[in-house]
């Protein structure tokens, strides 16, 4: 993802890579280079100390490593209170298509009794279930509470570790990782005799650089902490 971005940004004609930053990389480098903008793409151990080094930097932040909590986002909410101009893009997915699809579930969820999210990755994904599918389940169910809905119906009363996936918010997640896959991700919704599907597919890196870049473009007229692409679309 690194090397997609840094190639992405080099090819937009009303931007340039002022630094390029690996494992050992140093924020001074950054700043000395004169960049406005850090786009953080690295792992979920080490996103958060690195979004606040680059705040004290003084640098904007669109981040598209998922492993975010509620209590590190607070952090970074917090943190930037102290810099009141800057602001920090969070993204569970930067494909424009994956963002509607969460945003097409939240809206549908109030509508069915019964809701879940399959994600689909590469074997080399670290994390499960993915950010997307955490962030879209906290969507779904935030929508079905604000409609008054409760449990969904479920009479499972044995079952294999992990046979009903992970629950977020109870919405049951299920990850699958697979050679030949990139990142894809279904909702099911459904009621009696009828069952909808939202899927995307994201079957190239490059499918995620034009959020990132309409991040990169968008994240200084957002000062504050943003999560999620979808505060950017105007929806």
């Amino acid at each position: 993802m690194g090397a997609t971005v840094v190639r992405a940004v080099e090819d937009a004609p009303d931007m340039e890579v002022a630094a390029a930053l690996d494992v050992a990389w140093d924020v001074d480098v950054a700043r000395t280079a004169g960049a406005s903008v850090a786009i953080e793409f690295t792992a979920p151990e080490s996103t958060e100390a690195n979004v606040h080094a680059l705040i004290d930097a003084g640098m904007h932040v669109v981040v598209g490593t998922t492993g975010w909590t509620e209590d590190s986002l607070e952090r970074v909410r917090d943190h930037l209170l102290d810099a009141p101009s800057l602001g920090v893009l969070v993204a569970p997915n930067f494909a424009l298509g994956a963002v509607l699809a969460m945003r097409f579930a939240a809206q549908a969820a109030p509508y069915f009794e019964s809701t879940e999210v399959i994600e689909l990755h590469h074997p080399e994904k670290v994390d499960a279930p993915s950010g997307t599918a955490r962030e879209t389940a906290r969507r779904i169910a935030a929508s079905r509470t604000a409609a008054g809905l409760g449990a969904q119906p479920d009479a499972t009363g044995s079952s294999l570790d992990g046979a009903r996936g992970a629950s977020v918010d109870g919405v049951p997640i299920h990850s699958v990782r697979l050679r030949g896959l990139v990142a894809h991700q279904e909702v099911l919704l459904g009621n009696p005799g009828e069952v909808l599907t939202l899927r995307h597919d994201s079957l190239d890196r490059a499918s995620f650089m034009p959020g990132v870049l309409l991040g990169v473009r968008r994240v200084s007229t957002h000062p504050g902490l943003t999560v999620g692409l979808d505060a950017y679309l105007d929806l």
